[in-house]
């Protein structure tokens, strides 16, 4: 029989495993109402409406344990969109947290609200390792949205591999605020944990002072997004509370998109902690990480994690063995999802003879470390006969004392082929556009400086903190 997803539960154990709030479960409570829910879901797949809650833990688990794939809703999700996430997964009921009002889209599929208490049944056995877990869609940029579908062998592999890069235990106690329809809150953020035999505290909602009292009160991980650490380093300097919080943390984790250095230089001024950066994505789960007893090396997303294959490929799918020329990555490895529901098309043209093509361009360093420069869409620019990375000159713009947020994209021009654009979210007085660019050329090159700025009030985000790009565009 396979080795058990989660052995702390099967095992049992009185310690605290989820918390919410007022809500929390130990391990044998999460065993016993995990464990019921499970023997009484159906075969086939089941919905999960996905709001931030021990709720959504519960049914994803019972799903686990049951060996049913769980399909995660976003709770913030468009008619249009759920009727296609429905129509291609065909889930055979939505598990939802009681009195959660859902769409018009769910009424046709029936209903089972999860509970947070059980008598408890025997936990069915453990499914093939192969078997689906999880079917995750991914955001649709590029038309409708995919359903990944993630194995149990995948979820095991990066969370064992996570272990490893972080020196992860059943002491730790993690601590975030994630969405929990998405891999980073819900694969790492909630099943981590619960793997490990540890424990999550969940904020609910973000917030600096729910960060700073979870680790006062014992907390030793904290997992976030940009958005999150720059909210963190806009107020670490000025709030002694904060900065001797985030000094007890053991690890302090950044993801989902890249960390401007110089937040990663303020919190570090504030608390003498290194924020360690981690690279995966829906398809791959994790692929590389700043490792825990590793060099800190700001602005880059680490070496590849244990078992994962990463190569950097030009554009005549040469492999490049040399430092600082940007390539595409290409991974391979058993964290790798089996395939896109219902698409074999779309699998097979997403790998190169086994390697799957990610579509974000980086560096290598001669120490191994990867560089992400930005998705080869929409962050790497060809102007003038160079190829620059966005995230560079993003990060330079962002030292500068009046910008407070930064994108920068590219866009046609007759002379260059693509001239750079800077969106801006001014701190103060905005600076001017030679001001911008004069900052730029200084700091990297001439040819990486803005040739066109542009001011907003807030940059557009997705969910998970990242900048939808193909917004500003339009």
């Amino acid at each position: 029989m396979p080795d058990p997803l989660f052995p702390t539960i099967v095992a049992g154990a009185a310690k605290e495993a989820l918390r919410f709030g007022d809500h929390a479960l130990s391990y044998d409570a999460l065993a016993a109402v995990a464990g019921g829910l499970a023997r009484e879901l159906p075969p086939g797949r089941v919905a999960v409406w996905a709001t931030p809650t021990v709720h959504t833990s519960v049914a994803v688990v019972a799903a686990l344990l049951a060996g049913v794939p769980a399909v995660p809703l976003n709770p913030k999700i468009g008619e249009r969109e759920l009727a296609h996430i429905l129509a291609d997964s065909e889930p055979a009921l939505v598990l939802a947290e009681p009195g959660a009002e859902l769409p018009a889209g769910l009424a046709a599929l029936p209903r089972r609200d999860i509970p947070l208490t059980g008598e408890g049944a025997p936990i069915p056995p453990e499914a093939d390792p192969e078997s689906p877990a999880l079917i995750v869609y991914t955001s649709g940029t590029t038309g409708p949205p995919k359903g990944v579908v993630l194995p149990r062998r995948a979820l095991a592999t990066t969370l064992d591999a996570l272990e490893d890069a972080w020196a992860w235990t059943a002491a730790d106690v993690l601590v975030h605020a994630l969405p929990l329809f998405h891999v980073h809150g819900l694969i790492l953020g909630i099943l981590g944990p619960l793997r490990r035999g540890g424990s999550v505290r969940h904020l609910g909602r973000f917030s600096t002072e729910g960060v700073a009292r979870e680790l006062d009160a014992g907390a030793t991980m904290l997992f976030g997004v940009p958005t999150m650490y720059h909210r963190i380093a806009g107020e670490v300097g000025s709030d002694p509370a904060l900065a001797d919080a985030l000094k007890r943390a053991r690890l302090l984790v950044s993801g989902s998109a890249a960390l401007p250095v110089h937040d990663h230089q303020r919190i570090t001024a504030a608390t003498g902690q290194q924020v360690v950066e981690r690279y995966g994505m829906t398809e791959t789960l994790m692929n590389t990480s700043v490792r825990a007893d590793g060099e800190r090396k700001p602005g880059t997303v680490g070496v590849p994690l244990r078992g994962v294959d990463l190569r950097l490929v030009g554009d005549a799918g040469e492999v490049i063995d040399d430092v600082e020329t940007v390539g595409e990555i290409q991974v391979r490895g058993p964290n790798m999802f089996t395939g896109y529901l219902n698409r074999p098309d779309a699998t097979a043209a997403a790998f190169d003879d086994g390697w799957f093509r990610t579509g974000d361009m980086a560096t290598r360093d001669a120490d191994g470390y990867v560089q992400i420069v930005g998705r080869k869409a929409t962050d790497l620019i060809k102007s003038g006969g160079y190829k620059i990375g966005a995230g560079e000159i993003e990060n330079a713009l962002l030292e500068h004392p009046r910008v407070a947020e930064a994108a920068v994209t590219g866009e046609p021009d007759d002379d260059l082929g693509e001239r750079i654009v800077a969106w801006i979210v001014p701190a103060g007085p905005p600076p001017s556009e030679t001001e911008l660019a004069d900052h730029v050329a200084r700091l990297l090159a001439p040819h990486k400086r803005p040739r066109v700025v542009r001011f907003l009030d807030a940059l557009p985000r997705n969910d998970m903190g990242k900048v939808m790009k193909r917004a500003l565009g339009a």
